[in-house]
């Protein structure tokens, strides 16, 4: 991935607490690549970021709000970053910002406010952006108080809706007052039945009574339309539904492990996830290195999983996997087992391949398996010495020992090797051949590198001595 980086190095302290205005400009055709990214200090150490959830407030110029999580690159190097969306890019001008820290100990912390910049791009001349409003989560609600009187608005609205659905007539109520009418219309027609020259006289159509229905009807749709409405209600198969979730948590509230530090392995048996810091063996954990722990349990039947935690990729003891569990019915637990990792697994592999004192390769095979009779091979001579023509220097290998035959003559100086083999003996030779030219003997070594080293002569005449004779046969083990 290619990214627009803007790096900011904030420092802990009550006394940095102003804004900074930063030289960090962005522009709206920098999609999904304007990233931010900060490294956290204290006391000029990096501010370890276990257990913290990070949130970046941003108010654009336009008034829209967002409050996001950023993400923990390194928590233990206090290193954090945040790629603005597509949709935040594309609200140009000068935006103001504030990073924050929320602790799994409910404590939080305002690390810096600071501003940068969003430079429309000549492509997005007729953008207009929208406000918009966003909110990763709750705990940061706090950060919106520009929000409150808008809520409150809403607020208003909701009181007013409430009221006119407490003035609406129940059934039993309108049915009620429709009776009452009746009865009440009924006793004056009857009173003035035989008075057809009253003036109060008056019909069914002039009281009304023939929209009675009506008076009744009204109401009772508009408590149906309430009764019904599946939003402001909940049903009974809802309501069972949430009673029977499950009510233990196996996280922090944002989903995060539970942070632990400085606790002893042994008294951590409730299922859950769980981060845990100042892990030592002294603490029963396996390793002195902190890490995460899972732990699965049904009665007495615990059971943990750590694996522990490295920043970087060379092998060392993070990034390592243990399991263990405990004895039923006891406060006793089995050993940590370490789980092979495939770099561990191939590298031990690689180990013993390699190993020569137990190992045999095709060379091997073929000296010791090759008869007696195997070819005479030309011995390749080095430092000055040479062959003789009549009696060529040859050896030949098998039964796990190496034959030499043969002259050659210009010896190189004492010490110096003569030929190199690829047969090797497993402890050095020392013997002596005679000499020719002049009666004596010279002095040879067959080294475990494989080096048929000459190591001096002694004769009647060194100065005449023209070759040396070999008729030898040298054990290889």
């Amino acid at each position: 991935m290619i990214y627009n980086d803007a790096k900011q190095s904030f420092e802990i302290t009550a006394s940095t607490k102003r804004k900074i205005t930063t030289g960090i400009q962005f522009s709206t055709q920098d999609i999904g690549t304007a990233r931010l990214i900060f490294t956290l200090t204290k006391d000029g150490e990096p501010l370890p970021l276990s257990a913290v959830s990070g949130k970046l407030v941003l108010f654009m110029v336009d008034g829209s709000r967002f409050i996001k999580n950023i993400e923990l690159v390194d928590p233990m190097g206090g290193i954090a970053q945040y790629v603005l969306t597509s949709d935040e890019i594309k609200h140009y001008g000068t935006v103001n910002a504030e990073l924050n820290l929320y602790y799994a100990n409910n404590q939080a912390l305002s690390v810096h406010k600071f501003s940068f910049a969003i430079d429309k791009a000549l492509i997005d001349t007729d953008i207009v952006p929208i406000a918009e409003y966003y909110i990763d989560d709750f705990e940061a609600i706090a950060k919106v108080n520009e929000l409150y009187d808008e809520a409150i608005e809403t607020i208003e609205e909701l009181r007013k809706k409430f009221e006119d659905l407490e003035n609406i007539e129940t059934k039993e109520g309108a049915q009620e007052k429709a009776d009452k009418a009746l009865a009440d219309s009924k006793a004056y027609t009857d009173e003035h039945a035989d008075r057809t020259d009253n003036p109060h006289s008056v019909t069914k159509d002039q009281i009304g009574l023939n929209n009675v229905d009506n008076v009744k009807q009204a109401p009772l749709d508009q408590f149906r339309a309430h009764d019904s409405n599946g939003i402001r209600h909940t049903s009974q198969v809802e309501k069972d539904k949430w009673n029977g979730s499950q009510l233990f948590k196996l996280t922090q509230d944002t989903g995060a492990a539970k942070y632990m530090t400085g606790v002893d392995f042994n008294t951590v048996t409730d299922t859950g996830f769980y981060y845990m810091s100042g892990a030592t063996t002294a603490l029963n954990a396996p390793v002195n290195n902190n890490g995460y722990l899972i732990v699965n349990n049904y009665s007495t039947y615990a059971y943990q999983e750590y694996t522990s935690y490295s920043s970087n990729d060379s092998m060392s003891s993070g990034r390592r996997k243990f399991m263990r569990n405990k004895v039923a019915s006891s406060d006793s637990w089995t050993s940590w087992r370490e789980l092979e990792s495939v770099e561990g697994a191939q590298s031990k592999v690689d180990a013993h391949a390699n190993r020569t004192d137990i190992h045999v390769v095709q060379a091997d095979k073929d000296k010791w398996n090759s008869p007696w009779a195997a070819t005479w091979n030309n011995v390749t001579l080095i430092n000055g010495a040479q062959q003789n023509a009549s009696f060529p220097f040859k050896f030949s290998v098998a039964n796990n020992e190496i034959k030499l035959r043969g002259t050659f003559g210009s010896l190189p100086a004492s010490g110096s090797s003569v030929a190199k083999f690829t047969y090797k003996p497993t402890q050095l030779v020392d013997f002596v051949v005679p000499t020719i030219g002049s009666y004596g003997t010279a002095r040879f070594a067959f080294t475990t590198d494989g080096d048929l080293r000459f190591d001096g002569l002694s004769a009647t005449d060194s100065a005449s001595v023209t070759r040396v004779s070999f008729n030898i046969g040298i054990p290889l083990w």
